[in-house]
């Protein structure tokens, strides 16, 4: 029996606004299916966006939503899961909003470890805006903001994340959904910050302005840029490059998470613990 996505989503929204053939459909119904599978009320989800076509996926779903500024998802975010950690917080933006004018709040929600967990919709490309070159655009590649061809070295959003300290990275590609979907299981079952990549087309704005004249192309492309970790893990430096790997890059489930040490705070100035010493903040194996 085909899955039903209605229970999820606010109908009377529906259709999308998404251009035919985009990716954040499949990333839409990838992650209601995750929920779902996880059996999380939708009283205890809140579902952040900022601006961009990502930012319409807090329209279309049904839980608690704040549609919010262009790059500060994570500062809204880290507000309410501060105010309300027992709830499941989830922060959906482009690559342009999350690693762009949002990176430096991108960067301290994942050295801070709090627990959100943080779906970066990149598609290469400022997509609503029509073509400007985002952190994430290839060097070459046509943009309206470099119509000779993009010169800015390209940004690795899950190497970011890896160094900042998010304590879950992990990266999948709309055209393999289950997958996508299971990552997506992981990284809400994660407690700390889990950012999640999932690769996506914009056959509009950058795939037809850079010969890629259909959604499939578009797919094709990302498909021969993406391998598994486990393949990119035993090529050589020299077959790595221009490759992205897909799956779990990194998850660290000893780190402490934010909201906990923030409790610990709480504590003690409630009289319910002594004084915070740095033994507090050592990873216990």
């Amino acid at each position: 029996m085909a899955f039903n996505y209605d229970q999820y989503l606010r109908l009377e929204k529906m259709p999308t606004l998404w251009c035919w053939g985009c990716g954040d459909g499949v990333i839409l119904k990838s992650f209601i299916r995750a929920v779902d599978k996880l059996g999380i009320s939708q009283d205890d989800m809140c579902v952040v966006s900022g601006i961009g076509c990502s930012g319409r996926f807090s329209s279309y779903v049904d839980f608690n939503t704040v549609h919010t500024t262009h790059g500060r998802t994570v500062a809204y975010a880290t507000g309410i899961k501060l105010a309300n950690p027992d709830k499941h917080v989830v922060c959906v933006a482009g690559d342009g909003d999350a690693l762009a004018i949002g990176g430096n709040h991108t960067i301290h929600g994942c050295r801070r470890n709090i627990d959100i967990t943080m779906i970066v919709i990149q598609n290469f490309i400022y997509g609503l805006t029509n073509s400007q070159t985002s952190p994430t655009t290839p060097q070459g590649m046509w943009t309206v903001t470099q119509k000779a061809g993009n010169i800015d070295p390209t940004f690795d959003g899950c190497e970011l994340a890896i160094a900042a300290g998010a304590s879950f990275v992990g990266r999948e590609n709309v055209t393999a959904p289950k997958k996508l979907e299971k990552l997506f299981v992981q990284a809400l079952e994660h407690k700390g910050f889990a950012y999640v990549e999932a690769l996506s087309n914009c056959h509009i704005n950058l795939g037809r302005k850079n010969k890629m004249n259909s959604a499939m192309a578009n797919l094709d492309w990302i498909d021969s840029i993406t391998v598994s970790k486990r393949k990119y893990d035993a090529m050589t430096e020299e077959e790595q490059l221009n490759l992205l790997p897909t799956g779990i890059l990194k998850q660290d489930t000893v780190v402490r998470e934010y909201c906990d040490m923030y409790q610990d705070i709480i504590d003690v100035h409630q009289g319910k613990r002594g004084k915070i010493t740095q033994d507090d903040f050592v990873k216990k194996i």
